[in-house]
């Protein structure tokens, strides 16, 4: 859009108006009038609206004297200073910078025509903002006004014409003709240049049309007719007019996909829409009918255009310039699955419509998608929300078809339009903004995820609504009065004449036609009035609730409870074989668990209707009735079943046959009848699980019959249809679960259950009446307390076992899975090398291409020649392209600073012309001292040269070896040698050595013994050629001499030959004595005897050094690459060549992909002053330098420093910059990761197009820019790779000036494919106020600026959910491909691994019974290389991302979505929800959604392990910490989501447990194995107080029971972190080998690895349970810096007081207690046995944050901590206050989620609470004080004591409010009385009441806890305590209590800090990865010391 057509005159402007402060005058700037500006009277035309203006500007075009005024650069020469064009108001960015950044660029050149593009830009900045009210506009406008006036004479003396107007053309007119001159050039040597030109004469165009304007008609007829191409600023494809000498518009496909796009024959309406813009394309014309954006439009054309070249190239077997209807096809089928599916969902016709004639066909196929395709671009926040965008498009499609075809309006009787045609915002206004509201109302109401999920509708409620034909009652044109439009859920019972919801349902429904369904809203009659009401929940409720994880995976329990029951029942009856359980008695006994089966499922029916209660509204009718008739069916089934047992046990008489046999008579009972019956349903079910093509025909069908067949198992649901997965799938998994399931039961019956039976009949048996308590439940039999504590902790192991069970079949099947598919196929260096030879052939099948050949000529060739196949691996090209593709590998290495200059030369191999006959010459690095090998071998061997040749050649290695020094000796020695007499004598030596070879004489003609001497002096000489120093020529000279002595005297047995040859020389002389006396000391040195220095040829130059590292390297070369990284890198692309992957396709042929990189407020690159600045003790680029010590080196070296110290003067600062980002987890060393993706793309195109015979001459274009093959390859490049980095606030940090955004321009610059992506928000004037307005927008960067592209408008702001989703939304549009790539900014990627991307995209291709729609990859952390934690979480990472996601994928068939190197299929994505769900709060953990949102929708997960990615993790303790509290805290939001319950419900059984316990499983596993721990102590502490324990020892005589013992260890198995250990062995063994892997798994628990595994489990159950149960789940930022520095004792309690802290030192005081009361009558051994584990959980519950924490034990910081402490702990809180300032406002903060949570979770909470007075209850009576009296006057007097003591704290309290300050000595002799009376109490208690000391320690054992319970009532009732007055007191206490825990943390910290020992092997425990690779850690914790100081 032309600003010009829209922008008032300036020059004609009144200044009297002072309140624009546009154009201010002299009186009000106090400057005076600029000349040329022509006063006027200001116009108050109200109809004028900025669009547009008859005021023109006057310009002075004669050559006359114009009235200069006086200028502030008078008397000097102007010198030329750019205008800031970066900083400018966000309202006026978009539409001022382009004129203002052409100014600064032409401002040397061209002064006059700078200063009009400035003044130009005051004109527009003027007319968008007359009043000057929009932040910063008013200083932006003074500022450029002042400088105009500064500039005005110096310019127009400048001026080379008489007029502005003219000296405008003229520039105007250079830049064009240097357009036309070089446009048709592909050079990129000009490119840049071009860019920048066209760029400047379009602004200049702009600029010459509103002068032009404004200078009259005269001069409008001088300027230029046609419209300006020049330059439109475009992303990939320049399709303006002056694109087409672009090579990317060259190509074929891209010329088809253009003609089909611009084919606008035979639509209607094109003489209209052509008056408005003459070159019109598919996209215009859908533009001007439906009213879409510019932007968009734009942006769509080229989406899809993109997507037709690629499509149509894969399709078109021949380079076709016409679209072929097979591209178009797949398209067709891709964009429109899902709306078709949807259409056939809701039975209603698909409104695309296509004529019979092809090319009509193809045009309307094209409309169709480009409508699509521009719905989804702006539908904003609607596209997660696809079938809302598939209303959207079905109305619109059927007013498409209606224009297409001439259809004529019902009502109107005129031609169809669209509902909403018109303006240009039209959609977004009147259809997405609406919906857009609903949504961010809906949102509104989550306050921050405060409150409860079914209180508000989120995105997935809203998407369901168009599940249903009720959506269709919205009509169209929407009724925006509709049910669905209402957010107010207040209003629906106070509406008394609103119609029911199924009144309109069954209204809706009855609209079965297209035309009720397209037709006009009908006026609101006066009858149907009526409010909207608040929908509610859409088919499911998102309820907080433990019953959920029942309910979405009830059948897993169902079977679990009836399985245990089934055992229970068979221990009691003392089985000894299997096969008695068809006893008739005892299986109608166990036949009993389906009265259980009734009963659950009755539950299940239950909370089926409670749980979707609040969805009433939107489910039908049907789903109702079903759910009702269920419960009743359970209902019935409940009474029935056990009315038959309890009859048939009571009759039965029907017994075994004699012998006992299950073969004999059959005895049928009444129940098992009905057990039959009951099992009919199952059976069905049964049929269907085994056969499983029958369920999803069944499922996915429409007709009646499969429609009644599934409604009554399944709620009809979109989606969760046909999820069914292949026979041969379902067989695996099935066999992996029933192995699984066979060991878990054989353990729990033998080992749990069956010894448990025989100790319960005792107890049972018992009567035990004498308690050591005031038992309140007297009258209970059979010890049932007793027996309940025993069971309890077993039967909570037995339910949650399976996961260990699960972690060792995982290990098991993914090591044997990885073992057959080659992983670990080189491991070691010394396997690389034995393997090297083999590399090229593995990476030509794999990574080249194959010959495309006719298929006849194929066949032919490979019937005839069976070799064929291998012949084409070995055919000339084959080992060059590995060659070269090796070399850029290396390359990249020395790039990336992991490998030297040495190490890069000794690992290259040279690129030669012999490379086209085969042969090799392999990397020094696998030749290292093969050559001395040789030489030794030769010099100790005794016997023929036939035998010695044969044991050389057994190494093929030394074998190249020795023949590659031979010649190169004999190269370098031709090209040295010029003299004629020492060439020929040269020549006869080595002829007679190879006379010598071809006679194998060589033994009898050499003295062997003496080749070592000619080695070494080979040596020297080749020294002193790679030195090329001129000064030692007489050195060379030497040596060559000593050289020919050599071989001549002492070499050669027989060397009279030579000496034959120089005394014929010496005969022709004529002077025999003189020849020997005076001419063999000067051989060769005479001065044209030698060519030295050599020719400065590059060949020759490698040749010589390469023969020098083939002489001098020895053994250390076999270490070579040295660094770690370089090492792993390398031999895991060796590994992935064996391993299975497809075919890699050519360039042009391969699927295209985006790359999606979100980014907020992360590192882009570490700035200069977080490089050096040491705040955190020592400075980042210190911490690196230590850190990574050889890749310093490096560094330097690549940047020829000397210096190793670290920074200096010498380092350019953006290169130390980027040396320290690239190695933290930054956003710039993530994007020169994936932008390795485009440089190997551009080098395998360049092998594609290349003939084999001119890649040696070729190559190097490659990385040139100058000429047209590198721009073909940039072409073919950009077509199928695009990088998008969303930058969400990268507009506000330009126009804050923040640093970051100079660094993301600086990655535009360095990466000119890479593509910014950001929202814009700024004001925009309305009516004279102001209103925030929201743009997506694309930026590029050109000419050093960054250039806007495309700009979506908004309906308001992106950020209504969770912001990373939110954000790749906006972004989303940007991306191109039929792939997409989401990586995080916290990942890398490397040359190597990027060269397998076309293989992975091909897996898209493969058809495996379904495609696949989301690709897995593996990721490699590479944080984990210093400290132990990292090492830890590296190692756990890497064993879930590898054997973990390895068995999700295949057999298990549940891998969803774990993080971001998945590809996804983008299209697929893109038409179903995105990539990512975004509903605050319930979407935690936005990824993983993805994945389950495709399995839902019948996608296909796969993982494969042949390609990686880098990515960075957490470090310290507290990140870790942190990050596993973020994720269970999604976890638990998962168990509530509706995806995780339609998963449960709609898989199959085997795949349903896959799902539960690879998801939330996991983490309520953990969560049990925690409660079983408190389970077991207090019920061991029940037995203990009550005396039930003893009594059953001394009395029963019931010793250690095994099966307890065997549940403990069980779950200790999970505690002790060892169920992470498995699979960690196991992958590393796979990997590295098996010995390594137990080496490093040894040293991981000497590391203290146990501890910190069991601490992270604790992490997961506090943050999961406490989640489910009162919500408050957020996104915790751990940062990304890679230092790890000390952690404050304030920070470590803050964050593990409540989850780790507390329920530590419960443990804890529970252990001492159980130890206390049990001593008497238990041994210490069991004691042991049974409570060792709690023991470690609990100390490393208290003390592992100090254990992990650097300088944990020193003492200087010790001091520290203890002062920060009590700061934290005594300082007042408040609003502002942070909790790390404050312990009030941490407190505070902690307990918030209290406040938001409903009634059953307060309930719930304060039952909890009590545990502590029941605690208490049992420890009262074993008071001395009490005199054994077992009264509950006893307890109730104990909480007089306790009352006693709180009143006794609160009148202190008081005291110190009102005396401290006063009346202090008051105050201090009040304390003293009360403490004494205190002592007297006691003292008078223990004459008279014998209290004892021990009572005293029991009472605080009982009365402390107690305290604790009270404070936790009191902040679940906080209200009700604030109402009484006891909060503040409360707020006391809980200080007192928090105070009291950390100095018992403290103390025993602070004692060992005493001891020197303890911190030095703290810090070798914590870094002693770091200590084997020889790191220097110490000076890091020393600059941390020192800075403390």
């Amino acid at each position: 859009m032309h600003i010009h057509t829209r922008s008032h005159n300036i020059y004609t402007l009144c200044p009297c108006n002072l309140s624009t402060a546009v154009l201010y005058s002299k009186d009000f700037l106090g400057i005076p009038q600029m000349a040329e500006i022509v006063l006027a009277e200001p116009t108050d035309d109200p109809n004028q609206n900025s669009a547009g203006t008859s005021r023109r500007r006057v310009y002075d075009t004669a050559d006359t004297k114009r009235p200069f005024i006086r200028s502030l650069t008078l008397g000097r020469e102007h010198v030329p200073e750019p205008f800031d064009s970066e900083k400018l108001p966000v309202t006026l960015v978009s539409e001022i910078q382009k004129f203002l950044r052409v100014a600064n660029q032409i401002e040397v050149e061209e002064p006059r025509v700078a200063y009009l593009c400035r003044f130009h830009a005051f004109e527009v900045a003027h007319n968008l903002d007359r009043n000057s009210s929009g932040r910063g506009v008013r200083q932006f406008k003074t500022s450029l006004l002042q400088r105009l006036e500064q500039d005005e004479e110096v310019t127009i003396r400048k001026r080379r014409e008489k007029s502005d107007l003219r000296e405008l053309r003229r520039v105007y007119r250079q830049y064009k003709d240097y357009i036309i001159k070089h446009g048709g050039e592909y050079t990129l040597e000009n490119r840049e240049r071009l860019i920048r030109a066209r760029a400047i004469a379009s602004i200049l165009f702009e600029v010459l049309n509103t002068v032009t304007s404004a200078a009259g008609s005269q001069a409008h007829a001088e300027t230029e007719n046609a419209r300006s191409e020049f330059y439109m600023p475009y992303n990939i494809l320049p399709l303006d007019q002056g694109g087409i000498p672009h090579a990317i518009m060259q190509l074929p496909e891209i010329k088809a996909a253009v003609a089909a796009v611009r084919n606008v024959r035979s639509l209607p309406f094109l003489d209209d829409f052509r008056r408005q813009t003459p070159y019109l394309d598919l996209f215009d014309w859908l533009q001007f009918c439906f009213g879409f954006q510019k932007g968009n439009v734009a942006n769509q054309r080229e989406h899809l255009i993109l997507l037709l070249a690629n499509t149509h190239v894969r399709h078109s077997h021949k380079q076709s310039s016409k679209l072929v209807d097979g591209a178009l096809d797949a398209l067709m089928n891709k964009f429109f699955k899902n709306y078709t599916e949807w259409c056939k969902f809701l039975n209603r016709k698909s409104n695309i419509w296509l004529p019979y004639l092809k090319q009509d066909s193809q045009q309307h196929k094209l409309l169709y998608i480009a409508l699509y395709l521009l719905i989804w671009g702006e539908a904003a926040n609607l596209r997660f929300m696809p079938e809302c965008l598939c209303y959207i498009f079905h109305h619109m499609a059927s007013e498409l078809h209606g224009m297409l075809s001439g259809a004529l309006s019902m009502i109107t009787g005129e031609r169809v339009t669209p509902a909403y045609g018109g303006g240009s915002e039209n959609f977004l206004n009147c259809i997405i903004s609406p919906i857009y509201e609903v949504i961010l109302k809906e949102a509104m109401k989550n306050r921050n995820g405060t409150t409860d999920h079914s209180t508000w509708r989120n995105y997935d409620d809203l998407n369901e609504f168009f599940w249903s034909p009720d959506c269709f009652g919205i009509g169209w044109p929407m009724r925006l009065d509709h049910d669905f439009f209402c957010a107010d859920p207040l209003k629906n019972d106070k509406t008394k004449k609103s119609r029911a919801p199924n009144e309109i349902r069954e209204e809706a429904r009855r609209e079965n036609n297209e035309d009720d369904e397209m037709g006009g809203n009908s006026p609101t009659t006066a009858n149907d009035t009526r409010r909207p009401i608040w929908l509610g929940k859409t088919n499911f409720a998102e309820i907080r609730s433990f019953w959920q994880i029942f309910r979405s995976f009830d059948r897993m329990w169902s079977f679990l409870i009836l399985s245990l029951q089934a055992m229970i029942i068979m221990a009691c009856h003392d089985l000894e074989s299997p096969i008695q359980v068809f006893d008739a008695s005892i299986l109608e006994d166990v036949m009993s668990i389906f009265i259980t089966s009734a009963v659950l499922k009755l539950i299940q029916a239950i909370f089926d209707i409670v749980f979707t209660w609040k969805a009433r509204r939107t489910m039908d009718t049907a789903h109702r009735r079903k759910d009702v008739l269920k419960m009743v069916m359970a209902m019935m089934w409940t009474i029935i079943l056990p009315i038959f047992y309890a009859k048939s046990r009571g009759k039965y008489t029907c017994y075994s046959t004699r012998n006992g046999s299950w073969l004999g008579e059959w005895c049928y009972s009444s129940y098992m009848i009905a057990v039959a019956f009951y099992l009919t349903s199952n059976a069905v079910n049964m049929v269907l699980f085994l056969v499983p093509a029958v369920g999803r025909y069944i499922e996915t069908s429409n007709t009646q019959m499969c429609t009644m067949l599934s409604w009554w198992t399944r709620p009809r649901l979109y989606i969760g249809r046909g999820m069914q997965e292949s026979q041969v799938s379902l067989l695996k998994y099935t066999l992996f679960w029933m192995l699984l399931l066979l060991s878990k039961f054989s353990f729990s019956y033998t080992f749990e259950i069956k010894p448990l039976i025989s100790p319960t009949r005792q107890i049972m048996r018992i009567g035990i009446k004498n308690y050591d308590w005031h038992e309140l439940f007297p009258k209970v039999k059979s010890n049932a307390c007793a027996i309940a504590a025993i069971w309890s902790p077993i039967i909570l192991v037995y339910f949650m076992d399976a996961q260990i069970w699960y972690s060792i079949y995982c290990s098991v099947f993914g090591g044997v899975y990885g073992i057959l598919h080659h992983l670990g196929e080189i491991r070691t260096q010394g396997m690389l090398r034995s393997k090297f030879d083999t590399l090229s052939s593995a990476f030509n099948a794999c990574l080249i291409p194959p010959q495309s050949k006719d298929n006849k000529e194929w066949i032919t060739d490979w019937l005839c020649h069976p070799g064929f196949l291998k012949d084409l691996e070995n055919k000339k090209g084959g080992v060059i392209k590995f060659v070269l593709v090796w070399n850029q590998i290396i390359s990249s290495f020395r790039d990336e600073d992991i490998i030297s200059n040495r190490e890069m030369d000794l690992m290259i191999i040279p690129m030669s012309s012999e490379l086209y006959s085969g042969r090799v010459y392999w990397p020094v690095f696998l030749l290292a001292n093969k050559l001395s090998t040789a030489l030794s071998i030769a010099r100790d061997f005794v016997g023929k040269y036939d035998t010695l040749l044969k044991r050389i050649r057994k190494d093929n290695y030394m074998y190249l070896v020795v023949i590659e020094c031979y010649e190169s000796l004999k190269y370098i020695l031709d090209i040295l040698v010029v003299g004629d007499l020492e060439r020929r004598i040269i020549s006869g030596i080595i002829d007679e050595f190879e006379e010598s070879i071809g006679k194998s004489s060589l033994l009898e003609d050499l003295h062997i013994s003496k080749v070592q001497d000619l080695y070494a002096k080979c040596i020297d000489l080749v020294e002193l050629l790679v030195d090329g120093n001129e000064d030692h020529h007489y050195k060379v000279v030497k040596v060559l001499q000593d050289i020919f002595e050599l071989v001549t005297d002492d070499l050669l047995v027989n060397g009279s030959r030579t000496l034959d040859l120089l005394h014929a020389y010496q005969q022709l002389e004529g002077d025999e004595t003189e020849f020997f006396s005076h001419f063999e000391p000067e051989l060769f040195a005479s001065s044209h005897s030698i060519h030295f220095p050599l020719p400065d040829s590059d060949p020759l130059i490698e040749k010589i050094k390469r023969f020098h590292l083939l002489l001098t390297v020895k053994d250390k070369a076999m270490y070579i690459p040295s660094n770690l990284e370089a090492r792993r890198r390398i031999s895991f692309f060796a590994t992935s060549l064996f391993m299975d992957m497809p075919k890699a396709p050519k360039v042009r042929t391969m699927l295209s992909f985006s790359v999606l990189t979100p980014h907020f407020m992360e590192e882009v690159k570490f700035s200069k002053k977080e490089l050096h600045s040491a705040k955190e003790g020592v400075s980042i680029n210190f911490y690196m330098q230590r850190i990574y010590p050889d890749e310093w080196e490096n560094f330097l070296e690549r940047i020829g420093s000397e210096k190793p110290d670290s920074v200096n003067d010498e380092i350019n600062e953006e290169d130390l910059r980027d040396w320290a980002s690239f190695r933290g987890q930054t956003l710039s060393r993530t994007v020169r990761g994936m932008m390795y993706y485009r440089k190997a793309l551009k080098l395998q195109a360049f092998l594609d197009m290349t003939e084999d015979d001119d890649i040696i001459q070729s190559y190097d274009a490659i990385d040139k820019e100058n000429d047209t093959l590198s721009a073909q390859l940039d072409a073919l490049t950009d077509m199928k790779f695009t990088h998008v980095v969303s930058c969400q606030i990268y507009g506000s940090q330009k126009s804050s000036g923040d640093p970051q955004a100079q660094d993301i321009l600086d990655l535009m610059k360095r990466y000119p494919a890479l593509r910014v992506a950001y929202v814009e928000e700024k004001e925009e004037i309305v009516n004279g106020g102001t209103r925030k307005v929201y743009s997506s927008v694309l930026v590029r960067a050109v000419n050093g600026f960054d250039q806007e592209i495309y700009r979506i408008k908004l309906p308001g702001s992106p950020n209504i959910g969770e912001g990373k989703p939110e954000n790749q939304n906006h972004s989303i549009i940007f991306t191109r491909g039929e792939a997409l790539q989401a990586i995080d900014m916290n990942q890398d990627n490397y040359l190597e691994e990027s060269l397998k991307m076309r293989n992975l995209l091909q897996e898209f291709q493969r058809v495996q019974g379904r495609r696949p729609t989301i690709l897995g990859m593996r990721e490699h952390i590479f944080t984990g290389s210093v400290s132990s934690l990292a090492w830890f979480m590296s190692y756990q990472e890497t064993s879930f991302v590898t054997i973990g996601q390895r068995i999700l994928a295949n057999p298990l068939r549940v891998r969803f979505h774990y993080g971001h190197p998945d590809l996804f299929d983008r299209i697929f994505h893109l038409t179903r929800g995105g990539i990512s769900k975004a509903s605050k709060t319930i979407n935690l953990s936005e990824d993983v959604y993805a994945g389950f949102n495709t399995t839902l929708r019948k996608g296909y997960v796969t993982y494969h392990e042949y390609i990686q990615v880098g990515k960075g993790r957490d470090v310290g303790l507290n990140q870790i910490s942190k990050y596993e509290a973020k994720v269970a805290n999604g976890n638990s939001e998962q168990t509530l989501s509706r995806d995780i319950y339609r998963l449960g419900r709609r898989f199959d059984f085997f795949r349903m447990l896959s799902c539960y316990f690879t998801t939330v499983g996991f983490y309520f596993n953990s969560l049990i194995s925690m409660i079983a721990v408190y389970v077991f102590l207090y019920g061991q502490l029940y037995l203990v107080l009550s005396g039930l324990q003893r009594s059953l020892l001394l009395e029963a005589k019931v010793k250690n029971i095994k099966s307890l013992e065997t549940a403990l260890a069980s779950q200790s198995f999970i505690q002790l972190g060892l169920l992470t250990g498995l699979p960690m062995v196991i992958e590393i063994g796979l990997e590295r080998g098996f010995l390594n892997a137990i080496k490093d798994f040894v040293l991981m628990q000497l590391q203290l690895a146990s501890v910190f595994f069991t601490f992270s489990y604790g992490t997961k159950s506090h943050y999961y349970g406490r989640t489910i149960l009162h919500g408050g789940a957020k996104y915790r930022p751990t940062g990304r810096k890679v230092v790890v520095f000390h952690s404050s004792f304030t920070e470590n309690y803050r964050l593990y007081s409540r989850s780790h802290f507390v329920k530590g030192f419960e443990l804890l005081l529970l252990l001492i207690v159980y130890d206390l009361f049990r001593r008497s009558y238990e041994s210490s051994k069991a004691y042991v046995l049974i409570t060792y584990a709690i023991w470690f959980m609990s100390m490393t519950w208290l003390f592992a944050p100090f254990l992990f924490n650097p300088s944990g034990f020193d003492w200087g910081k010790i001091v520290d901590d203890w002062t920060d402490w009590n700061k934290w702990i005594k300082q007042q809180g408040g609003i502002g206050i942070q909790q790390d300032k404050s312990w009030h406002s941490w407190w505070n903060e902690e307990q918030a989620h209290l406040l938001h949570s409903g009634i059953t979770s307060l309930i719930i909470e304060l039952l909890l609470s009590f545990r502590f007075f029941i605690y208490q209850y049992g420890l009262v009576y074993h008071l001395d004080i009490s005199g054994k009296s077992k009264n509950f006057l006893v307890y109730v007097l104990s909480w007089v004591v306790i009352v006693v003591i709180f009143l006794l704290l609160k009148v202190v309290n008081l005291g110190k409010q009102y005396l401290s300050a006063n009346f202090h000595m008051a105050f201090r002799l009040f304390k003293v009385i009360l403490f004494l009376g205190v002592v007297a109490t006691i003292v008078t208690l223990s004459f008279i009441c014998d209290l004892s000391l021990k009572d005293l320690i029991i009472c605080c054992l009982a009365f402390l806890p107690t305290g604790w319970g009270l404070i936790l009532v009191s902040q679940t009732l906080r209200p009700k305590m604030e109402c009484i007055g006891l909060w503040e007191f409360t707020r006391v206490f809980a200080r007192a209590y928090d105070y009291g825990m950390g100095v018992l943390l403290f103390f025993p910290v602070a004692v060992l800090a005493w001891l020197p020992i303890i911190s030095a092997f703290q810090t070798r425990f914590l870094f002693n990865e770091a200590f084997s690779r020889r790191l220097q850690i110490q000076p890091i914790l020393a600059g941390k010391k020192k800075k403390r100081r």
